[in-house]
Formats: C-alpha cells, structure tokens, sequence
C-alpha cells in the first residue's frame, strides 16, 4: 500500500490512536500513584517544633506531660573542649567552661519545670558527665548504651521510662538523631545543637509523640513566660 493511503486510512490509524491513548492513561495513572505516594510520605513525617516558641509550648501539651511524669527528656552534652575555640572546663575531653555556664542554665529551666521524681541518667563519657553534673547539680548514674547510639537506643530508653516520673537522659547527638529517626523526623530536622533538649511525651500505652525542641538560650525567658 502506498504510504499516503496509509495516512488517510481510518482502519490502519484506529489502532495507533488507541496505543497512544493507552500510554497518555498508564502516565496519568503513573503520576498520580507517585503523588499519592508522595503525599502520604509527607504526611507520615513527624515534624520537630520549637518549643521557645510560645504558642507552640501551649500547644505541645509539654507542662502538663510534665506534671503528670509522662516525659523524656534527651540532652545533649554542652560544648565539647576539643571541637571549640574557648577555653576547657579542666580535662580537654570534657565540655568547655562556656558550655558548663550553659549546662547551668539548662539546670534552672528543668528546676522551674521540676525534677521531683525524676530518673537522671547520663552517657558515661566525661562531656556528657559533666553536662549532667551542671545540669543537675549531683553526680549522676552513668550507663553504656547511653553512649552508643545504635539502632537500639529508642527501645533502651523507652524501656527505662517509669510511669508517673520524668526521664532526663544526657546524651549525644547521635543518640538523640537514632530517636528521631525512628519517629520519622525528617533528616534536615535531626540535628541537636551544644545543651539542646529534645521532649517526648509517652501516653499510657507506651507510644511515645515527641513534643518538640529547646534550645539552650531560651529556657528561662520561655519558662517565666509561661507563669513557671
């Protein structure tokens, strides 16, 4: 057949228009199924606010999980001496002299919101030692897996949660980034700062929601703020 009767041909045409018109549909279905992917994705991450924020404290629901002990607290170490310009607290693999002032101040923010009753644990390398000993103001229990920073460290600390009191866990950024993780924190919100503190809320049933994030300058400001 010669080609420009093929052209003008409806039968030799018909089957062509219907192969494009079922590849237009398999992209459509294609790029709606990634869309659809995409979006519950996105709705699954968990997103860490910032708790020096006022209204986002109310809305947190922090205060009150904290007067009902159903709340862990991971710190990371102040600023550690071999990674910073200022001068060391004494051992240079401890924290510097400007991280112990703010590891003080970090103290009087969890006086104000209150440590009867609380659990104090630490990781047992001198930084974190230390940042605990100006936190709270006492020599705290020390425990290996505080230090590690593994896949297990969210069962680890979820297992050491009593009912009815506070957890504080002194810790390391990796630690606190494997807890994260595991609660779909996006990777760019992961990041603990020198002395932050990251909150989790643990209901009844051993689920735990992570409430959000407090940087070290903003304790005391939040805090009175709040009426505590």
């Amino acid at each position: 057949m010669h080609p420009s009767n093929t052209l003008h041909n409806p039968a030799l045409l018909a089957p062509r228009k219907r192969r494009r018109s079922r590849t237009t549909i398999s992209a459509a279905i294609g790029l709606l199924l990634a869309l659809v992917g995409a979006s519950t994705w996105l709705a699954t991450r968990t997103h860490i606010v910032n708790l020096s924020n006022e209204q986002q404290l109310s809305d947190s629901g922090l205060l009150q999980d904290w007067k009902e002990g159903a709340v862990i607290v991971m710190i990371r170490h102040a600023e550690r001496c071999d990674s910073a310009p200022g001068p060391c607290l004494d051992d240079p693999t401890g924290i510097t002299l400007s991280g112990s002032q703010a590891a003080q101040r970090v103290g009087q923010g969890l006086q104000q919101l209150g440590l009867a009753g609380a659990d104090l644990l630490s990781s047992p390398k001198l930084r974190t030692r230390q940042t605990a000993h100006f936190i709270l103001g006492q020599a705290v229990t020390s425990e290996d897996w505080l230090e590690r920073c593994d896949h297990p460290f969210p069962a680890e600390a979820m297992a050491r949660k009593r009912p009815g009191h506070n957890l504080v866990l002194v810790t390391h950024n990796g630690c606190i980034d494997h807890f994260a993780r595991q609660q779909h924190v996006p990777g760019g919100e992961r990041e603990s700062g020198y002395a932050s503190a990251l909150f989790v809320s643990v209901d009844g049933n051993g689920k735990a929601r992570i409430l959000g994030r407090m940087n070290e300058p903003d304790w005391q400001r939040v805090l009175a703020s709040a009426g505590q």
